[in-house]
């Protein structure tokens, strides 16, 4: 469906800066799910720890990618 993002309520409308710097975090995002592929193929890798590092990797780049749309709601 072509521009179905204007049917979620609240959604705001990005501008080029913010969309540059949306795909230059994803692209950073990949990298590190590389990393982390790799981390877990490695039998002697504490699997614990990786998956808490994942974890917070992911809530990190989360988190930038809500610093850069800044969000009006909760």
């Amino acid at each position: 469906m072509e521009n179905q993002h204007r049917q979620i309520k609240d959604y705001k409308e990005l501008d080029q800066e913010q969309i540059d710097l949306m795909n230059e975090i994803k692209t950073k995002a990949e990298e590190v799910g590389q990393l982390l592929t790799s981390l877990y193929g490695n039998s002697k890798n504490d699997s614990r720890w990786l998956s808490i590092g994942k974890t917070h990797l992911q809530q990190g780049f989360m988190a930038l990618t809500r610093g850069v749309t800044n969000p009006d709601f909760f």
